[in-house]
């Protein structure tokens, strides 16, 4: 039943994405991560006081706002919708951690990756190859690519997690580190 569950979700996703327009041609639809996988994700980064955490399609920017909160990282979160954005901006401003973080409006597929040390993502498969060659170049040995429940194609993970969904499909989360 949780694999027919998995394969509607992504039914539904590249239905949602066929009429939704970006720069690139298409949009993520915006899916919140339960804060259990967010505070996994960080986890499993291993992320620290000096880290820069980018979160690319961030959504309401819970994941860098959790960084900042719980670890004192520094955080940017990315995303093309500017409603988010705001959004985001008042979350962190209400979490008190506006100082450490910040939101852009941009597309996540445009974005200069290379001061980050941490990037964690929950985009669609085909965002996830579109984006590696990016992380590749642009990020330093070391740092840390983390994805909630789409891997990156072949890129082999050094670590693979779940997170019991509940009613809903359980959450996978892969974890690489760039060499």
């Amino acid at each position: 039943m949780k694999i027919l569950r998995h394969y509607f979700i992504l039914i539904l996703s590249f239905l949602l994405l066929s009429g939704c327009p970006s720069s690139m041609g298409v949009q993520v639809p915006f899916a919140t991560t339960p804060m259990k996988v967010v505070d996994l994700m960080l986890e499993m980064a291993e992320v620290k006081k000096g880290d820069v955490v980018y979160d690319l399609g961030s959504g309401d920017g819970r994941i860098v706002i959790r960084a900042a909160k719980k670890y004192g990282a520094r955080g940017v979160g990315i995303e093309i919708d500017p409603e988010l954005v705001k959004r985001s901006r008042l979350n962190a401003k209400r979490e008190g951690v506006d100082h450490l973080v910040e939101f852009r409006e941009q597309d996540a597929l445009t974005v200069d990756v290379s001061p980050a040390t941490v990037v964690t993502l929950y985009l669609l498969p085909e965002f996830n190859r579109i984006l590696r060659p990016t992380l590749r170049k642009e990020l330093k040995p070391g740092s840390r690519v983390v994805s909630h429940n789409f891997d990156m194609d072949d890129w082999k993970p050094i670590r693979v997690e779940t997170v019991d969904g509940g009613q809903l499909p359980d959450h996978k989360i892969f974890l690489w580190k760039i060499k």
